[in-house]
């Protein structure tokens, strides 16, 4: 009896796991005027497109308007057609990069657009990796200093500074999109996790319910880091 019962609770089970996951995941649109982009993109002529946007504000984004702008870890915060719809269709957009002391931006990659990075403050390292067997490019960021990032290529980066960092993220798309790629792999199934691992007895819950979330993009960084530091979190 106590067999039959559980066989005819396994679907009911699966489909509440299956809900849940579908609901944790079911992602948050930043896009704050889709009307107004969908006008935009489907505007007859340039003409017409600027009779969409009358006003000096329609031409100005403020970073510093921005939520997450004081975050403690830092963010990533995107002028680009979610958020400033001036730029729809014209294929750019910017970035500010703050990094709080040792914060970093985890691997991630940019599926629709090419990224080149200006640092204006601080000593940030970058590491890129293009593809299968080409091996990790690291660069080390002084102010002033550049770096590309090919479209798709991933990559990540590390204030290694005390201080907060700055930097300029240039980006030829107006919706570049960005996936994370730990959150990403650990969002599939833990069996497929650990055989791309190389091993059945991985333990991907344990090892990935420390993962942190997307949040504002930026995380605090290495142990090495936060111990030169003094960073407890």
């Amino acid at each position: 009896m106590t067999i039959l019962t559980n066989f005819l609770l396994l679907p009911l089970t699966l489909l509440t796991t299956l809900t849940i996951s579908t609901t944790a995941q079911t992602p948050k649109s930043r896009t704050l005027h889709p009307e107004l982009n969908a006008a935009l993109r489907t505007a007859a002529t340039s003409f017409d497109r600027a009779a969409l946007l009358p006003s000096s504000s329609d031409w100005t984004y403020d970073f510093t308007a921005h939520p997450n702008y004081d975050s403690p870890t830092g963010a990533v915060i995107n002028a680009d057609a979610a958020t400033f719809p001036a730029v729809t269709g014209l294929g750019s957009s910017v970035a500010l990069l703050k990094l709080a002391p040792c914060g970093m931006l985890p691997p991630h990659l940019h599926p629709r657009a090419t990224n080149i990075v200006t640092a204006i403050t601080g000593n940030t390292t970058t590491w890129m990796i293009g593809e299968n067997g080409v091996g990790v490019r690291r660069v080390e960021l002084l102010p002033m200093m550049v770096t590309v990032f090919p479209q798709a290529s991933l990559h990540m980066m590390q204030n290694n500074d005390c201080e907060p960092s700055l930097l300029i993220s240039s980006l030829n798309s107006d919706d570049s999109g960005t996936l994370n790629i730990l959150p990403s792999l650990w969002s599939v199934p833990q069996d497929i996790i650990g055989a791309g691992f190389g091993n059945d007895a991985f333990n991907a819950a344990d090892v990935g319910k420390d993962i942190p979330a997307v949040g504002t993009g930026a995380i605090i960084g290495s142990a090495e880091c936060k111990k030169r530091c003094g960073i407890s979190t």
